[in-house]
Order: C-alpha cells, then sequence, then structure tokens
C-alpha cells in the first residue's frame, strides 16, 4: 500500500484550504477504530473532511458521507462536545517538511484557536490529537502511555508535544546541481537509496516515479550515471520543488497506485480528494475484505470439523443400537430353550427360528439361563432407548451441518475482492454468524450491523432479456426469495446442494424460453459447492411453492412441485 507522503499530504491541504476555510462544523462521525468524517459547510458546499490514522493507509481528505447506523465511539463523541458549531479557519503544518496538520478552530475567521486538532500522518505512528488554546490535550485517538514510549507520551491532561524533529538534510530549491549531485554520490551506491539517504521529505513512491520519468533504473549506481542523466534528474527534482513551492498538483493513477506530479501516468483524476478516497477506501476494503475471508474461514472450517465428528459419534452409536433386535432375537432362543443350558456354561449354540442356523450366545457363567435371558432383554431395551434419544440429536446436528455448509458455499464464491459491495457481502455473512451466536460481537461497530440488507444481487440477464437475480450470502437469500421476489417469478436452487437462491425476473404472461431455463440452472449451478462439477442438478418451481420452515435458520428453504435441469457450470462466463 502507497503511504501518504510529505508531498501528497501537503498537495491534499492545500486543495482542502482552497475549496473548505473557513467552514463551520456541523458534525463529527467516527467511521471505524481508525477514521472520523467531519461535516463541513462553506457558503458554497457541504462536505465530509476524513481523517484516517491507520497504520498502513493514514490520510487525510474530503471523502464520502458516513453511513446511517449510529456511530459507538467515544473519541468522536469528545470531537463535537468541544468543536461543534465552530469554524474549521485555518489547516497549517506544524512545521516545513513535517507531516503533522494543524486543524484550527475558532469561534468565527478572524478570531484566535480555541481548539487545535492535530492529524499527524506518519505510517505506523499515525495520530488524531484533540487540544485546547493552550496545547493541553483533551482527547486522542491513540493514547501513548508513558511505559510505550518515554520520549512521547500522549495523554489526556499532558502539554502536546510535536515529534522529534527532522535530523536530515531538507530540498531546497535553491541548491546547485553540483551541490545536490556531489552530496547524493559522496558515497557510491543505487540512486534510489541515496536519494532516500541524503533527503528528508521523500518516499520511495515519489522517487521510483521521478527516475521513471528521468529514464534511469531505480537500482542504477551513482558512479555509473553520466551527466546527462544526471541532468534529466535534477530537472525532476527541481519539477518537484517548484510543484512544492507553486502549490500546483497533478493528481493521477499510475500502474502501481497514484501521484500528485504528472509522472508515470496511466489515468488522469479531476481532484487529489477523488484520488485519495478512492485509492485508501478501496485499499482499506481489500484489507479487511482479506482478514474477514479468513476469519470466518477458519471459524467455520473449526465448527464443521467438531460438528462433523459429533455426527459420526451419533451415527456409531445408531449403529450399535441396530443390534437391538439381535439381543431380543438371542434372549427369545434361550428362553425358548432353557432345557439345554448347563451350570457354568460361557457360551450356548442354538439353532435360529427361522433359518435353522447355528446361533452363537455368550453367556454370564455365574447367572443361571433366564438370569442370562434378562440380562439380553435389558440390553435389547437399553439400545432401543439410546435409538430414540440419538436419532433427534443426529437430525439437529445435520441441520446445522447443513445451514453451516450453505454459508461456507457463500463464502467461497466471494473468493475475489473487486468492489466494497463484496466487503458487504462478507460483513453480512458475519452479521448472520453474530447472530445465530456463531461469533461473538466483534469489539468494534460493522458498518452493515444497522443498515438493511443490501441488494447488491448478482445480475444477468437471460438470452431473451430476462433479468436474473443471485443471492450472495444467506441473508441476501432471505431477502430475494421472500421480498424481492414478485408471483411470476421463478426460483432456482441446485438440488440437495448449498448454495445461492436465484429469481428468473417473469412479467405477467412472460414465458421463458428453454434456453433462459438452460442459462439460468447453469448459473444456479455455478454459484452452488458444485461449481467443479461437470453437470448439476438444479430445481426450479414458482415462488407459491416457496417456504420457509417455522424457526429456520437464514437462507433455508424448502420447496414443492420443482422440475429438474442439469445445470452446466463450465458454461458460465462470471462477470
Amino acid at each position: 500500500m502507497q503511504p501518504v507522503d510529505f508531498t501528497t499530504l501537503t498537495a491534499a491541504c492545500s486543495e482542502i484550504r482552497a475549496n473548505w476555510l473557513p467552514s463551520r462544523l456541523e458534525q463529527v462521525y467516527q467511521r471505524d477504530r481508525y477514521t472520523i468524517a467531519m461535516a463541513l459547510r462553506t457558503l458554497k458546499q457541504r462536505d465530509w473532511l476524513q481523517i484516517c490514522w491507520h497504520p498502513q493507509a493514514a490520510h487525510i481528505c474530503i471523502g464520502d458521507p458516513p453511513p446511517r447506523s449510529p456511530d459507538t465511539f467515544t473519541f468522536s463523541q469528545q470531537l463535537i462536545h468541544q468543536l461543534s458549531g465552530l469554524a474549521l479557519v485555518a489547516i497549517e503544518a506544524i512545521a516545513p517538511w513535517e507531516r503533522v496538520i494543524d486543524l484550527q478552530f475558532a469561534r468565527r475567521p478572524g478570531e484566535t484557536a480555541l481548539y487545535h486538532v492535530y492529524a499527524e500522518i506518519m505510517g505506523k505512528y499515525s495520530n488524531v490529537i484533540l487540544t485546547d488554546a493552550n496545547n493541553i490535550i483533551i482527547t486522542a485517538a491513540h493514547q501513548v502511555s508513558q511505559q510505550q514510549s518515554s520520549v512521547r507520551p500522549i495523554q489526556t491532561g499532558q502539554p502536546y508535544e510535536t515529534p522529534p524533529k527532522l535530523t536530515g538534510t531538507v530540498p531546497s530549491l535553491n541548491e546547485s546541481q553540483e551541490r545536490w549531485q556531489e552530496r547524493v554520490s559522496l558515497v557510491p551506491g543505487a540512486i534510489k537509496r541515496q536519494l532516500l539517504k541524503s533527503y528528508s521529505g521523500l518516499s520511495a513512491a515519489l522517487l521510483e516515479l521521478m527516475l521513471l520519468e528521468a529514464n534511469i533504473a531505480p537500482e542504477t549506481s551513482t558512479d555509473t550515471l553520466n551527466p546527462d542523466d544526471w541532468r534529466r534528474l535534477f530537472e525532476r527534482w527541481q519539477e518537484w520543488l517548484q510543484a512544492l513551492n507553486s502549490r500546483k498538483f497533478q493528481p493521477a493513477w499510475t500502474k502501481d497506485g497514484y501521484t500528485v506530479m504528472g509522472w508515470g501516468v496511466v489515468e488522469k483524476v479531476k481532484d487529489i480528494q477523488e484520488l485519495l478516497n478512492r485509492y485508501y477506501s478501496n485499499q482499506i476494503d481489500q484489507q479487511l475484505f482479506s482478514q474477514l475471508r479468513h476469519q470466518l474461514s477458519q471459524k467455520l472450517n473449526n465448527i464443521l470439523a467438531k460438528l462433523r465428528n459429533k455426527a459420526q459419534t451419533f451415527k456409531t452409536r445408531l449403529q450399535q443400537s441396530d443390534q437391538a433386535d439381535e439381543y431380543r432375537q438371542k434372549a427369545d432362543l434361550l428362553m425358548a430353550h432353557l432345557q439345554n443350558w448347563q451350570p457354568g456354561m460361557k457360551e450356548i449354540i442354538l439353532s435360529d427360528f427361522d433359518t435353522n442356523l447355528p446361533v452363537a450366545i455368550a453367556l454370564l457363567p455365574d447367572k443361571n439361563a433366564v438370569q442370562n435371558a434378562q440380562s439380553l432383554y435389558k440390553q435389547h431395551q437399553k439400545l432401543k432407548r439410546a435409538r430414540a434419544a440419538v436419532e433427534p440429536l443426529l437430525l439437529e446436528v445435520q441441520t446445522e451441518i447443513e445451514y453451516l455448509e450453505q454459508v461456507e458455499a457463500a463464502i467461497s464464491q466471494i473468493d475475489i475482492y473487486q468492489t466494497a459491495e463484496d466487503l458487504r457481502a462478507l460483513e453480512e455473512i458475519r452479521e448472520e454468524l453474530i447472530g445465530q451466536k456463531y461469533l461473538e460481537d466483534p469489539e468494534y461497530r460493522s458498518r452493515s450491523a444497522n443498515e438493511p440488507p443490501s441488494t447488491n444481487f448478482h445480475r444477468y440477464v437471460t438470452p431473451s432479456g430476462f433479468e436474473v437475480l443471485i443471492g450472495r450470502n444467506n441473508r441476501q437469500n432471505d431477502q430475494l426469495t421472500f421480498r424481492v421476489a414478485g408471483d411470476y417469478d421463478l426460483w432456482f436452487h441446485a438440488q440437495e446442494i448449498p448454495g445461492s437462491h436465484l429469481l428468473l425476473r417473469l412479467e405477467p404472461g412472460a414465458v421463458a424460453e428453454e434456453a433462459d431455463l438452460q442459462f439460468v440452472a447453469n448459473l444456479a449451478a455455478y454459484y452452488s459447492r458444485a461449481r467443479q462439477s461437470e453437470q448439476v442438478p438444479v430445481v426450479y418451481t414458482q415462488l407459491k411453492h416457496v417456504y420457509k420452515p417455522k424457526g429456520a435458520k437464514p437462507g433455508i428453504a424448502i420447496y414443492k412441485q420443482e422440475s429438474i435441469l442439469w445445470g452446466k457450470p463450465q458454461m458460465v462466463i462470471s462477470h
């Protein structure tokens, strides 16, 4: 992930300063553990200033409006309590070349600041700190105790101390090419590394693009650069410093990330705010997606392994109880041939009533024939009772396994992060598992916890132009089948295989062709656990024949009057 460097921070703050100062603070909302959004209103517009102290994705930019769900964080409450109704009158760097921004709040423009919000955009040390006019800390996003850092503790009621000052040389427009070249090439080494070592305020991403623009490989040794290489590189160096000086930047997407310098451009962007908001929202979502998918998969694997063991134990006990009748038959045989018993016998062999075949019956030598028969009858009764007790338990476990396999199939379908909707679909699965008590409520509030179910279903169009909707998780499956579906739609599902619910949307009087039905059957097979099979049985029926059993878990439905088609998952081109 590309960190925000001094150049990007300068560019972002320069644009915010030009368009959103002065502005009135109307609201503060904390999106997650690392991000606050401040609603700012100017005479022309209202927007959300986003400040993020995520260790890999710290940034500041104008972002999207927050979701409608309640904010349960105390940091945002403390900020709004102190700053509500005040004017944001200045956005300043605390010192040249530092990545700490001082947002100043006063009663009205032109008055002295009553409060400062320091946004420290410094990688894993990033933080957001609120102080009063005397720079006494009121609250901080991340408090740092004396034990954690004796150099710079950050605690409520203590004076705010700025980060340690930069010790390296800072770049200057006044420095000549000779002096600059001499400093960089003093010790021979890779040009990128030498520039990073020689000057403060640079980042690896900026230098990669600067060297690319000068047509020099980053690993080129300084002692192999010719005068023309040095001249081209110094021109780019000066171009960078002039952009910082004039506050004129060119935001764009590059092959591996973004730039504000107009170098290595793949696609230009109209403003820096949009660029940063899109890049970091996407990167953080992608990271959350990977972590959440791994967490959910691991949890399900563990739960399913335990349940399958439990089911196997119950099946073994049922197999044992299958011998119940055998004990009764042996007891009957023994009672019918009491005269054949002799004291001290450990085994007796008698002919079966029906087959006349010899049957060996183990005996307890210290008991007589009647007592042995009673013992066998007791064993028969015990095993019969065991079956009556175990059968409902096995059914319960099997139902639970089927439900969790359905969840597992949904997770396996959401395998690659492409849009924020993919993360949302996984978050809904997490919410469902919390609701079903398989997961504990997480310490941080999920975005989807209090929102209505999403309708970001997979959508396809059949050969005749009918729309097909596909649920991406159990929550969406229920929404699709029992809320969205119309009377004329057809419902599809892989037969007795975990998978998505599908709807073929039909207007009154519309009739789906064979090609349409086959198209949807192929999709039902593709969005099921049997995706790798060549052919998958798929059922379809009218919505009036699909029911949710009372008390059933999410995504569970029963159906009748179904027709069967063979779906071919390999015929589907995923979109």
